[in-house]
């Protein structure tokens, strides 16, 4: 029986400004190895913004200033195991980079890599991300 409630994670869009333009820090997810960006799942004795900020210093060692208003949103099915997934609901903060650790709690079990976000948007499966991405390119009016 599937749960249709979809379950509430946070997330972290790391950003840096390099020469002027924005760089998007990706990780890699520690089962399939693909593109992500960080996030957890929620808990209440936690604020929003302040788990998206815990997430991005456990899973991709980065440590900033995170925007207190959600960025995004976006839907994605987690693999639980072979048989089992659920429906998340992702609410994205952005987090300006301004510490970058050479040592962190998941280093072993992800890789991590700064792209353009046009570069980001090609390199991540998962869709709901690609126009958080390409608006983050665009430079504000």
């Amino acid at each position: 029986m599937s749960n249709r409630t979809p379950h509430t994670q946070y997330a972290a869009l790391p950003y840096r400004l390099n020469n002027g333009r924005p760089e998007v820090l990706l990780i890699t997810s520690r089962e399939t190895r693909r593109w992500i960006i960080p996030k957890g799942w929620a808990e209440k004795s936690v604020k929003p913004h302040a788990m998206a900020a815990r997430e991005a210093y456990e899973e991709a060692g980065v440590r900033g200033t995170v925007d207190r208003r959600p960025f995004g949103d976006y839907r994605y099915v987690k693999r639980l195991s072979a048989t089992k997934s659920v429906v998340c609901a992702v609410t994205v903060y952005l987090l300006e980079v301004e510490e970058e650790l050479d040592d962190w709690p998941e280093k072993d079990q992800r890789e991590r890599r700064w792209l353009s976000p046009g570069q980001a948007a090609l390199a991540i499966s998962e869709s709901g991300l690609v126009e958080m991405l390409l608006r983050l390119g665009i430079p504000p009016e």
